[in-house]
Formats: C-alpha cells, structure tokens, sequence
C-alpha cells in the first residue's frame, strides 16, 4: 500500500533527506520513500490553493499497518494530512538512483470532488476519460495518479485524489515546454483549452491545491 503525508511546515526540510529519517521509517517495514520538496529549484513556479500551504509531501510504501511509518512522519509536522491511496502510473516515471534529484519540476495537485458528482462518477471521470487529455496536452513525462482510499488524519477529508505529474524543468519559466506546444502559439492555446476544458468536467479547474517541488526517491529495503 501507498501512504501520502501532505506536510505544512513553513520551511520543506532537509531533514526528510536524511538517512536517519529513512532509518527510522525502514524500521517500520516501509520498502520505500519518496520526497517531495517546495524548495529553492522550484522557487520560481504557480503555486496555489485553498488548504493549508503545503511544503513537503511524503510518499511511504508499506506491506505493514501504515500507522507506525506515518508516526515517523508525524515528527518532523503534527500538524499534516494523509491518506491511504491506490496508485496508477498511466505514464511512468524515469528510474533515478537514490537520493538524486530527478530532473523534473514535479508538479502535486490535491483534487477534491465536487458536490454535484458522486464519488464513483467523479474517480470515473478523472481516471478513465480525463487521463489521455492530460497526457496529450501537456509536455508531461511522468503521470502519477493516486485515488484516495482512506484519510488517516482529522484533516484532509475532503481530498480524494492526489495526482503527480513530471514536466522538464524548462517549464518553470517557458508555457511551451509546460504545454509540449513545440513554440507554436496557436497548438498552445489549443492544449489549453482543453485541458481547461477537461479539467472543468471534474472539479479540477478549481478547488485544488497545487505543490511544485523536486523529487527525490529512495529504496528502504
């Protein structure tokens, strides 16, 4: 199983990187870490939302109960949000050696459900016909999406769904390299609309939280 932690910590950390965080998450049984930060090589992109700032999220995998790795994460911030999620990967991300930066600006959005859809309509929409959009019409080369299972905290009920998407770092400053529009205006404004458009069809347009951060991967085991 997959544990996200949504961290509000005013500044990311460098303590999430250290080995005796990953240590004492090892500890627990979790196989593997993924971190990622709201630092200073992604200073310069949007950022947004309605929930509380988020400057770090944490990803644990786990065959275990998943109460003892989120007790290691709680630590470092009492004060965070997370969720038991399934994990899809409609786009794969690049394999980087531990501890290495991934050269990507890793976009995480927080997505809520709308009141007007159901639950299943709503998880429908978003994984079965919004998920080709969102890859055709952005220079994405990672696609995490992540279904909320459980809440495990008193906050954050109201996600249900967390979703991570990979773009080249030349997106922090250029539309076209965010949109892969190739530098042709016309084919931007395109992707845009639809994906605007897309969006809009399940919630996502707005009411979501939107964390730009570097991504950092580790095995545990």
């Amino acid at each position: 199983m997959k544990l996200i932690a949504a961290l509000h910590r005013s500044e990311p950390g460098d303590d999430l990187l250290d080995p005796a965080f990953r240590a004492a998450l090892a500890t627990t049984g979790a196989s593997r870490l993924q971190v990622n930060l709201d630092d200073a090589d992604v200073a310069g992109a949007m950022r947004f939302g309605p929930g509380a700032p988020v400057t770090a999220v944490v990803s644990v995998w786990t065959d275990q109960d998943p109460t003892a790795a989120l007790d290691v994460v709680r630590r470092l911030d009492a004060e965070l949000d997370a969720w038991l999620v399934e994990e899809r990967e409609p786009l794969v991300p690049p394999t980087v050696p531990d501890g290495v930066r991934a050269d990507a600006l890793a976009n995480i959005a927080l997505l809520r459900r709308p009141a007007s859809m159901t639950p299943q309509d709503w998880r429908s929409d978003w994984l079965e016909r919004h998920t080709q959009v969102a890859i055709d019409t952005q220079g994405t080369f990672g696609y995490v999406q992540n279904p909320v299972v459980r809440t495990l905290t008193a906050g954050g009920g109201d996600v249900a769904g967390i979703v991570e998407e990979l773009f080249p770092m030349a997106a922090l400053s250029d539309q076209h390299a965010f949109y892969g529009s190739g530098g042709d205006e016309a084919e931007l404004q395109r992707r845009f609309t639809t994906l605007m458009d897309s969006c809009a069809r399940f919630g996502a347009a707005d009411g979501l939280d939107l964390v730009p951060s570097s991504r950092y991967g580790f095995r545990l085991s």
